[in-house]
C-alpha cells in the first residue's frame, strides 16, 4: 500500500475505532472517507500549474497577442497587396508574421476610429442644439450623479450670482466643445496613422508578402516609426483634455540594431516584435482611458430618468397587485383573471371561430347548390297550382284544349282579356259569372310573385353572407397583423448599415456618399499641397470603405454580386490610383450594385 494514502501517515484520516464512536458521527465520517477516496485516484497537483495558464507578460509575444486580440471580427478592407503576392500569402496562410502585425494593428485602428465617429456624431448632435436642450442634456442626461452634482451647482450659482440658467448653459457648450475638439484631435491622429500604415503596406508590398524574415523586420522598423509620429500627434488630444491620468504615451523605440543586416537574430526579433505589441497596448489602454469621459454616453446613462421614473411605476403596480392578491386575502385578481378569460373566449368565438366557419361553409358551397337546393317547397307547389289554375280557366272559356307549349303569360292575356269583360257588369258577374274566378287567379300570380322576390333576395343574402363573416372577423385580423408586424420588427429589424430594411440602404448608400465626399476632399488636399490633411482624408476614407467593405458582404453574396464589388472597394483603396478614376469606380458602385440602390425592388 502506498504509504502517502495509509491511516498512519494521513493526518485527516480518522483512526479511533466505530465501535467507541457513536453512531451519529460514524454516518457523518462517510462524505469525508468518500472525499479522501476520489481524491486518492486524481493525481497530485503540478505547483508550476498556475504559471502554465497564467497569461504570459508583456515579454512573451504570444501572450501579447492574446492580450491585444479583440473579440473574433470579419475580415474589413484588404491590404493594398498585388494578385499574385495575395494568392502567395493565400498559400502560405497566417505564416506571414509580418502582415499579421501590420492587419492587427489596422484592425484595432479602424476599431478606435469607430468609437470616435459614433461619439462625434452624438456630440455634433447635441452641439447644434438650443440653449434650453443643452441644459437638459447637462442635468437629465448624464446620470443621477451628474444630476446631483449639477443641481448642487445651480443652488450655488443662484445664491451667489443669480444667472445659473446661463451658467449651465455655458458650462454645457463648454465641456461639449472640449469633448468635440479631443475627438477630431484623435480622429486627425488616427486617421493618418491608419493612412501612413497603409501607404507603407503599399510600397513595401513586394518585400511584406515575402514571408522571410527580411519582410518580418522590414515591418517592424516601419511600424516603429508609425509610433514615433503617433505619438507626436497624440500628445496634442492630451494637453485639450488637461487632466493628469491623460499623459500622451510614450512608446518604446527599437533598440540600435543594424536595419542593413540582412538577417535578424531571433533573439532580436522577438525583441522588436515584443516592443511592437507593447506599444499596440499602450495605445489601447491610452485610448480608453481618453475616450472613457469623450465617448457617447450609454442608453441606460442618457435615459436614466426614464428608467428610473418605470422602476418606481413597476414598484407601485406590484405593491398595488400586491394588495389585490390572494397573499393579503383578496380575490380581486382570480376574478379579473375569470373575466378576462370569459372575455377571450367570447371574443374568440364570435370573431374567429364563428366567422371562419360560416366563410368555410360559404367556400365549399357552390352558388348553383344554393339555387337549386335554396327553392322553397311551397313556392314550387304555389307555381303548379297558378298553372293549374290558368289551364282550368283558359279551357272552360275558350272551350277547347290548350296546346301544351302555352305559356303562364299567353294563359293570363285570356285571363286578363276574360277579367276585363266580367268587369262591365261587377255586381251581376261576381256571383253569375268569372269574376272571382278570375281575380282568386290573380291573387294567386301576386302572392307567387312576392314569394319569389323573397327567395332571390334570400339567395342574394346568403351570396354575401361571407362578407358579413368577414367583416365580423376584421377585429381578430387586425390583432393578427399586428402582432405579425410586432414580431416581423423584432426578428428583421435593421442592424445599422448591415440590416435588410430601407433604412439600412440608406445608411449604406450614406457610407458611399461618404467616401466620395473623402476622395474629394483628399485631392483637394493635395492640390493645395498639404500632405498631411490629405493623409488624414485619405486614412478617413479607407475607414469608410472599411465599414462600406463589412455593410455590404453578406448582402452582396446573397445576389451573387460580391467578387465584383469587392474589386471595386479594392480598387478605390488602392493609393496609386487617380481619383478621378477612384470617382469613376464610385459611380459605377452607387449605380450598378442591387445592394446599394436607393430600392429593394428589382427594376
Amino acid at each position: 500500500m502506498d504509504s502517502s494514502t495509509s491511516p498512519d501517515t494521513d493526518p485527516t484520516a480518522d483512526t479511533s475505532p466505530e465501535s467507541d464512536r457513536k453512531p451519529l458521527e460514524i454516518v457523518l465520517s462517510y462524505p469525508g472517507r468518500i472525499w479522501r477516496a476520489v481524491a486518492g485516484t486524481i493525481p497530485s497537483p503540478d505547483p508550476n500549474l498556475l504559471s502554465k495558464i497564467r497569461l504570459p507578460t508583456l515579454s512573451g509575444l504570444s501572450g501579447l497577442g492574446i492580450l491585444l486580440r479583440p473579440q473574433r471580427r470579419r475580415h474589413g478592407l484588404p491590404l493594398p497587396l498585388h494578385s499574385t503576392s495575395a494568392h502567395s500569402f493565400r498559400v502560405l496562410g497566417d505564416a506571414s508574421k509580418s502582415l499579421s502585425i501590420i492587419e492587427e494593428i489596422v484592425e484595432h485602428t479602424l476599431s478606435h476610429l469607430h468609437t470616435i465617429q459614433k461619439s462625434l456624431l452624438f456630440w455634433q448632435s447635441r452641439a447644434e442644439g438650443t440653449s434650453s436642450q443643452k441644459i437638459y442634456f447637462m442635468v437629465f442626461e448624464r446620470g443621477p450623479r451628474a444630476f446631483a452634482k449639477e443641481i448642487y451647482q445651480f443652488a450655488i450659482s443662484l445664491t451667489s450670482q443669480g444667472s445659473s440658467i446661463q451658467y449651465l448653459s455655458d458650462s454645457a457648450s463648454e465641456m461639449i466643445s472640449i469633448r468635440l475638439a479631443i475627438l477630431t484631435s484623435l480622429q486627425h491622429s488616427l486617421s493618418t496613422f491608419l493612412a501612413e500604415v497603409y501607404l507603407e503596406a503599399n510600397q513595401y508590398r513586394d518585400v511584406l508578402t515575402e514571408g522571410s524574415e527580411k519582410s518580418l523586420t522590414t515591418a517592424l522598423v516601419l511600424i516603429d516609426g508609425l509610433f514615433s509620429k503617433l505619438e507626436a500627434s497624440l500628445s496634442h488630444a492630451s494637453e485639450l483634455k488637461k487632466d493628469d491620468n491623460s499623459i500622451a504615451p510614450q512608446f518604446q523605440k527599437l533598440p540600435q540594431l543594424d536595419t542593413e543586416t540582412p538577417q535578424w537574430t531571433e533573439a532580436e526579433i522577438n525583441t522588436a516584435t515584443n516592443l511592437i505589441y507593447q506599444n499596440l497596448q499602450s495605445l489601447n489602454l491610452y485610448l480608453s482611458s481618453l475616450l472613457s469621459a469623450c465617448q457617447k454616453p450609454k442608453n441606460v446613462t442618457t435615459h436614466w430618468v426614464r428608467y428610473t421614473a418605470g422602476a418606481v411605476g413597476l414598484s407601485a403596480c406590484s405593491i398595488w397587485l400586491l394588495k389585490h392578491s390572494r397573499l393579503m386575502g383578496s380575490s380581486d385578481i382570480d376574478n379579473w383573471i375569470k373575466d378576462a378569460k370569459e372575455s377571450m373566449s367570447l371574443f374568440w368565438k364570435e370573431h374567429v371561430e364563428t366567422p371562419l366557419i360560416s366563410i368555410r361553409d360559404e367556400l365549399f358551397e357552390t352558388f348553383k347548390t344554393r339555387q337549386t337546393g335554396g327553392i322553397d317547397t311551397e313556392v314550387q307547389l304555389n307555381t303548379d297550382a297558378l298553372r293549374r289554375m290558368l289551364i282550368a280557366f283558359c279551357e272552360q272559356t275558350k272551350g277547347q284544349k290548350l296546346p301544351l307549349d302555352a305559356t303562364d303569360q299567353q294563359m293570363m292575356e285570356i285571363v286578363m282579356a276574360r277579367y276585363e269583360k266580367e268587369m262591365m257588369h261587377p255586381v251581376q258577374n261576381l256571383f253569375n259569372g268569372e269574376l272571382a274566378r278570375a281575380m282568386l287567379i290573380q291573387i294567386q300570380r301576386l302572392k307567387l310573385d312576392l314569394e319569389t322576390a323573397m327567395l332571390e333576395l334570400d339567395q342574394i343574402l346568403k351570396a354575401n353572407q361571407i362578407n358579413f363573416a368577414t367583416l365580423a372577423a376584421l377585429p381578430a385580423c387586425f390583432i393578427i397583423y399586428l402582432l405579425i408586424s410586432v414580431m416581423r420588427a423584432w426578428l428583421l429589424h435593421d442592424k445599422g448599415v448591415e440590416g435588410r430594411g430601407t433604412i439600412a440602404r440608406r445608411q449604406r448608400r450614406l457610407l458611399l456618399v461618404e467616401v466620395e465626399k473623402r476622395l474629394m476632399q483628399f485631392q483637394a488636399c493635395m492640390d493645395s499641397g498639404m500632405d498631411e490633411e490629405a493623409r488624414c482624408r485619405f486614412g478617413l476614407m479607407l475607414y469608410s470603405l472599411d465599414r462600406l467593405y463589412k455593410a455590404v458582404e453578406w448582402h452582396a453574396k446573397e445576389t451573387g454580386e460580391w467578387m465584383s464589388l469587392k474589386h471595386d472597394i479594392v480598387d478605390i483603396a488602392k493609393p496609386d490610383m487617380e481619383t478621378a478614376q477612384k470617382l469613376t469606380v464610385v459611380s459605377r458602385v452607387e449605380r450598378m450594385y442591387d445592394c446599394l440602390l436607393p430600392s429593394s425592388k428589382r427594376l
